[in-house]
Formats: C-alpha cells, sequence, structure tokens
C-alpha cells in the first residue's frame, strides 16, 4: 500500500513521504528483478480514505478528500482496486504498476497554498498507526 504522499509534497510529511516513494520505486525495480520468475509486483497508492482510525479526525479527511475531484475520502471501495490487483486472473498482465486509487487527487493535485500542515500531519499519524 502505498498513498499520494509518495507523489505530491506536502510540509512536514518529506520522511513518510519519501518512505511511500520508495515503496513505489521498490515495486517497479522488483518487478525488474523478480518478474522473469513469475512474481507480479504492483501497489495501490490511496487518498484519504475513511476508516475507523481516520474517522477521529473527519473534518480533517474531509478537508484533504475535498481536494479531489471526487470530493470525498474513499471508504472500502478501495477494497476493489487491491483485489484486482491480486487476482492472477484478471490482472496477470500488470507488473509493475501503482495504481493511483485516489479520487483523481495525484493528477489533479489542486492543493491549495494554505492547506494546514496540521491536517496532514494528523490525518497520517492516524493512517499509520492502522
Amino acid at each position: 500500500m502505498s498513498t499520494i504522499t509518495a507523489a505530491l509534497g506536502f510540509s512536514g510529511m518529506a520522511l513518510y513521504g519519501s518512505s511511500k516513494a520508495a515503496l513505489n520505486l521498490l515495486t517497479k525495480a522488483w518487478v525488474a528483478e523478480f518478474g522473469p520468475r513469475g512474481v507480479r509486483v504492483n501497489a495501490v497508492q490511496v487518498g484519504p480514505t475513511l476508516t475507523e482510525t481516520t474517522a477521529q479526525t473527519k473534518d480533517d479527511l474531509q478537508s484533504l478528500a475535498a481536494q479531489a475531484p471526487a470530493g470525498q475520502p474513499a471508504s472500502a471501495k478501495i477494497a476493489v482496486s487491491i483485489a484486482y490487483m491480486a487476482d492472477d486472473a484478471a490482472s496477470s498482465f500488470v507488473q509493475g504498476t501503482v495504481l493511483p486509487v485516489d479520487s483523481g487527487r495525484t493528477p489533479s493535485d489542486r492543493t491549495p497554498p494554505g492547506l494546514h500542515r496540521r491536517e496532514i500531519s494528523r490525518w497520517t499519524a492516524v493512517r499509520t498507526r492502522q
């Protein structure tokens, strides 16, 4: 699992974002290394997602999700994408892919200049405890 923090720069999130960016690169490197032996390596890059844990910071989560074209946080919807990537019959030819499941946030990157670091930091801190 990756996150939009790997693709977008957020103040105060350099370590978290760079660790997820490393995961994205490992996805590509490992498919080159292990793919010839039949191993598929992919990642799903999620945006703000409503879970039991992130519900504790619902206002901050809503604020982050509002920046994406869909304007709302994901929920169990991301499980369908994960199941697709894990299904050999459906995605056997998908290899080395980082699939953005972020309601269009990464390509649109509509982060306003005034987005508070607190919102992103609190949301990410909650997600990393999951």
